[in-house]
């Protein structure tokens, strides 16, 4: 099947599955005689698989090992639930911070007048926070 049939049928874009192919995440397509990129079912389930991992975050890199544990029907789930483990580690340190953020903004928001002054501590402390960053 060709690279448009199987964008619809795995729900990955056209121009994402060449990116795939592009840095090795997914094997490249093999090629009819007039040179247009054919697919089988296989490649369709794998894009399926990559697609619901992304979905949940996982990074490129992540997404390739988790493909290598996938088609390694020898593996130990150890290795994928570790894989996981690690995953949740980071969007636990993601969540975190982006509560940090917002308790920042809420604060600075009820110290913000909102008023026709033109004094606004939103403003002063992003002013502060870029000059200190600065090395």
């Amino acid at each position: 099947m060709n690279i448009g049939t199987v964008a619809k049928r795995s729900g990955v874009p056209a121009k994402t599955i060449r990116y795939y192919e592009s840095i090795g995440l997914i094997a490249s397509a093999g090629r009819s005689a007039n040179g247009y990129r054919v697919y089988t079912s296989e490649e369709v389930e794998t894009l399926r698989f990559v697609s619901h991992a992304r979905s949940l975050g996982f990074a490129v890199k992540d997404v390739a090992n988790l493909l290598t544990l996938w088609r390694d029907r020898s593996r130990a789930s150890a290795d994928v639930k570790a894989l996981a483990r690690g995953h949740i580690a980071e969007i636990d340190a993601k969540i975190a911070e982006l509560r940090n953020i917002r308790e920042t903004l809420v604060d600075l928001v009820q110290r913000c007048h909102g008023d026709d002054r033109p004094d606004c501590p939103i403003l002063d402390s992003l002013a502060t926070s870029s000059t200190e960053h600065r090395t």
